[in-house]
């Protein structure tokens, strides 16, 4: 399997539905990692935010809110947080 392949494969295997208990959030999955977060937004871009370029505390938040599934996209627009890496793909 070619190595672009097995990646988006593990990517979506490992990202976790976002509850969205608001019902209007911009933000589609998640994955928890151990120094980060990776949020997959609705348009199908995904981006990484760790504790190196985010900052611990904004991922810490970050991750409780994607856990309770409400505020996540909000708290990322409004804090305009920085990202480590994003992934233009979008779904098709």
């Amino acid at each position: 399997m070619p190595p672009a392949l097995r990646r988006e494969r593990a990517e979506k295997t490992l990202m976790q539905p976002y509850r969205n208990v608001a019902g209007n959030s911009g933000v589609s999955a998640y994955e928890i990692l151990p120094d980060g977060i990776r949020v997959r937004f609705a348009d199908g871009r995904t981006y990484l935010y760790n504790y190196r370029e985010s900052g611990r505390t904004h991922v810490e938040q970050m991750k409780r809110r994607a856990r309770a599934g409400r505020g996540l996209c909000s708290y990322i627009s409004q804090t305009h947080v920085s990202y480590a890496d994003k992934d233009e793909r979008r779904d098709a």
